[in-house]
């Protein structure tokens, strides 16, 4: 059974590409382990929270710089909560560590879920929803005792705490691809709002000629109307002649 995974000379945002067929490959308890991987950022660790089980973390100094931030492992301990870990770097995480953590980061996912526009923040909710089902999905028809067993696993599976769910991480690849999108609808949107524009600026300019012309396009229409009708036998000789015509 494997317990333990390392990432050695892998680019962090390419680990978080594989991170969900990790969760499915490996159930179980894992630690986790990064060396050379380009950790620089506090917000890459938002990426693990999508794991089943982390007990285990350990970030080599060696290509991580984000080690050098001295709150680290407590911004670790913040955001993977849910996962009740254990160890990191060797070193076992204490009940001061976890309330230290709460006190250094708490207001952040706070500010953050504040912060989120609502359709977001619905969206996050219902994955948090989904999470919850298919663990009751997975641990339906247990027996009594393995379900007793997997208690910790239940609360560590869907008991992220929803503020903590705000803190997301996107790879470079991923945001540069949805900037690349976002600017191809704004130009698409640009381009159709100035086709609307422009057909109804000319709709409005033949409706305000129309308004002018018509006074004596009218008058012009009821002359013609007048002289045609003034003979009544020529008038009605023509208009049958127009009928035999089109038979």
């Amino acid at each position: 059974m494997v317990t333990t995974v390392s990432f050695t000379f892998i680019e962090f945002d390419e680990i978080v590409q594989v991170l969900p067929k990790l969760k499915m490959k490996f159930p179980n308890s894992l630690h986790l382990k990064f060396k050379e991987t380009n950790l620089a950022m506090l917000q890459q660790f938002n990426a693990l929270a999508q794991l089943h089980r982390v007990d285990q973390l350990t970030i080599d100094p060696q290509g991580n710089p984000v080690v050098n931030f001295t709150l680290w492992k407590y911004y670790v301990l913040f955001r993977l909560s849910h996962f009740n870990m254990q160890k990191i770097n060797e070193t076992e995480v204490t009940q001061n560590d976890m309330i230290m953590a709460e006190r250094l980061f708490g207001i952040l996912a706070h500010v953050a879920s504040s912060e989120l526009p609502h359709y977001r923040v619905i969206s996050i909710l219902g994955d948090a929803r989904k999470k919850q089902f298919r663990y009751l999905q997975e641990t339906k028809g247990k027996k009594h005792g393995i379900v007793n067993e997997e208690n910790n696993d239940s609360k560590r599976f869907v008991g992220e705490n929803t503020n903590r769910a705000m803190l997301n991480y996107t790879t470079r690849d991923f945001y540069n691809e949805k900037l690349e999108e976002t600017k191809e609808k704004k130009k698409f949107c640009k381009i159709y709002i100035e086709d609307l524009v422009k057909e109804a600026t000319e709709i409005n300019m033949k409706k305000e000629a129309l308004q002018k012309l018509w006074p004596q396009m009218f008058i012009e229409l009821v002359r013609d109307a007048v002289l045609e009708t003034r003979n009544k036998n020529s008038y009605m000789k023509f208009c049958l002649q127009q009928i035999a015509d089109q038979k």
